[in-house]
């Protein structure tokens, strides 16, 4: 009898990376020959999901973000987390600052 882990670690596929070029030819082959993602990805032994994010992406830049966040903007707001982050740690910091010299000053 298997356990659930060893079903899910069996099923699970190693990670692995594509270029540009072969995404952006995946992402042709269903935009603009109108070919399915399930007979695409099938054929390039490629999961769905991968499929339909590079697709979804693809949609967005065509569009101009009309359809969702351009490439462009993604890094944008990745950046603008991260400054988002660090100004928060900062006044953390000085919060605790303020309250450790108000207390020593009494």
């Amino acid at each position: 009898m298997s356990t659930m882990a060893e079903t899910t670690t069996k099923s699970r596929r190693a990670r692995r990376q594509f270029d540009e070029d072969f995404k952006a030819q995946a992402v042709r082959l269903v935009l603009d020959e109108g070919k399915t993602v399930p007979t695409v990805a099938r054929d390039l032994d490629l999961t769905e999901t991968a499929l339909r994010e590079w697709v979804h992406r693809a949609r967005a830049n065509r569009t101009r973000g009309r359809t969702g966040l351009t490439t462009a903007e993604r890094e944008e707001l990745a950046q603008l987390r991260k400054a988002n982050r660090v100004l928060q740690e900062e006044r953390d910091i000085l919060k605790k600052a303020l309250a450790f010299f108000a207390k020593s000053s009494r």
